[in-house]
């Protein structure tokens, strides 16, 4: 948790880039990926340095070597805790004409930690804000992981607030929600095919870390956690460096971040691979049959991006493989051949195991359109008994442009203790406790929030329709009206008492 002073030192960084002419905050959260990144490098350094001074023995991975760069500068003069305390014109000419293509360097080597600084450029122009943010990065404490994920996080946050840009983040509570119905284990391979910043597989990985501690303890384990457990792609290569850069401050050594375009190369080599995926895909409309994926075409023949994913999740699960991914609600009930395809396959070839819709304002202010949370398991034998519903009308905050907490922060997220009136107002945790005790749920009337569907009968709609308002009953009061003839009654005896009444006024007046 971050402190108030913390805050105000990411706030007093932010406002530096504004105030120095950086105001696409795309760009700033990417330089500022750009500095942690070179801080990390030369703390990773530190550590072998004390690590074999502490031994007697030559460093093991050296990474700025000894002697100078192809310029001729020192390499030693290249790490954070040397240039930091330069001047502003020295430390400029050192980061802008040495550090970074050092960077670059690493990166066409193919190091995991260089991968995404193949183009790496400084955005600097003014030496005295290169400076002033080095110097208040300096001095924002980042010893334990835990504040270096917050501090990302929060800065994360910032993008969301300032525009278009926050299409890359879904909201975190929604994705801690997601999770925390999945619960990952220490043996799942994850992937997020459309990754932007990682939040679903940083989400992942801070679940398995509390939930399963031991695992970091066993070598085979902990080399799977930081090598082999998470895998996410994205197309934009800024995506790629912030998702990659949050990973790692949230203690993720070597994450699979990479480049991909998803729905438009095959998928021979990760067929089949992963155990969960999590994701929130762009949904974007229509592709040509010719950028699109053959093998995904021949699950689905459509042009439409969501459906197009959908496909790909199915491709990239193994067998037994489980998915909790949000689409739009047209995915549901679509009238196409391909929408109906596609939930047959969900239904008749596989596990389908829950709808929960969301409320229309939960992606506000960037995107007012109907989403719901699809939960399934890839068995390719069938195995749809009973589909669980759920009908969210709150999160936690309002539905709104502005998206302002309904409530204090201990009782916002899927893991508070709520009363009955506060879960008015956040329907997260209310969800968690029904979907870990579903055998209850088959129980609850139609026109309850959450209730379960026959696989049969959404078989039975010859579309296989998935929107909750297909199934959902409304229940409606009963009320009473009085007969006709006695409300005709009444206004004839209050027209009476009116006519009274004006030929009494008139006759005092007359």
């Amino acid at each position: 948790m971050l402190t108030g002073p913390i805050r105000s030192q990411v706030d007093q960084i932010w406002n530096a880039f504004w105030s120095g002419g950086v105001s696409n905050p795309l760009s700033v959260i990417e330089q500022i990926t750009y500095l942690l990144f070179i801080k990390r490098l030369d703390d990773l350094h530190t550590v072998e340095e004390s690590k074999a001074e502490m031994l007697d023995v030559e460093m093991e991975r050296r990474i700025f070597p000894a002697g100078n760069d192809p310029k001729g500068e020192p390499y030693k003069n290249l790490r954070w805790s040397r240039f930091k305390n330069f001047e502003s014109r020295e430390m400029m000419r050192i980061v802008d004409e040495h550090v970074f293509p050092f960077l670059r360097e690493l990166g066409e080597e193919g190091s995991s930690y260089g991968t995404h600084m193949k183009d790496a450029r400084l955005g600097f122009s003014n030496p005295s804000l290169l400076a002033k943010v080095v110097q208040q990065l300096d001095d924002i404490p980042m010893d334990d992981r835990d504040t270096k994920g917050d501090v990302y996080e929060y800065m994360l946050g910032k993008i969301a607030s300032a525009g278009q840009n926050g299409q890359f983040r879904t909201p975190r509570h929604i994705i801690q929600l997601m999770v925390n119905l999945m619960a990952p284990t220490p043996k799942d391979v994850i992937c997020d095919p459309a990754a932007g910043t990682c939040g679903f597989l940083v989400e992942a990985g801070e679940y398995v870390r509390s939930n399963h501690p031991k695992m970091l303890m066993d070598k085979d384990s902990r080399q799977h956690f930081h090598s082999g457990m998470f895998h996410g792609f994205d197309f934009d290569s800024t995506m790629l460096r912030i998702g990659a850069m949050n990973m790692t401050l949230h203690g993720v050594e070597n994450p699979d971040v990479s480049y991909r375009d998803s729905l438009a190369e095959e998928h021979g080599e990760d067929e089949g691979r992963y155990s969960l995926i999590l994701a929130n895909p762009p949904f974007a409309g229509s592709l040509d049959y010719d950028t699109t994926a053959k093998d995904l075409l021949k699950v689905v023949k459509t042009k439409k991006t969501e459906l197009l994913f959908v496909a790909l999740f199915l491709r990239l699960l193994r067998t037994g493989g489980r998915a909790a991914v949000i689409v739009p609600d047209g995915v549901l009930f679509g009238s196409s051949k391909a929408h109906k395809d596609i939930r047959r396959m969900l239904v008749e070839d596989h596990k389908l195991e829950a709808i929960i819709k969301l409320p229309s304002g939960v992606f506000r202010p960037y995107a007012g359109v109907s989403c719901a949370i699809v939960v399934f398991t890839k068995t390719g034998v069938g195995g749809t008994e009973d589909v669980w519903f759920y009908d969210m009308t709150a999160d936690g905050y309002s539905l709104d442009d502005k998206r302002t907490p309904l409530l204090d922060a201990d009782k916002l997220g899927s893991l508070a203790r709520l009363s009955e009136e506060e879960h008015a107002k956040n329907n997260l945790p209310d969800i968690l406790s029904r979907w870990e005790a579903l055998e209850g749920e088959a129980n609850r009337p139609r026109t309850s929030q959450s209730f379960t569907v026959r696989a049969r009968d959404i078989t039975a709609t010859g579309s296989w329709d998935l929107s909750l308002n297909r199934y959902k009953e409304i229940e409606h009061e009963e009320v009473e009206h009085q007969a006709p003839s006695e409300i005709i009654a009444e206004i004839r005896e209050i027209e009476k008492e009116i006519t009274v009444g004006l030929d009494k006024l008139e006759g005092m007046l007359g």
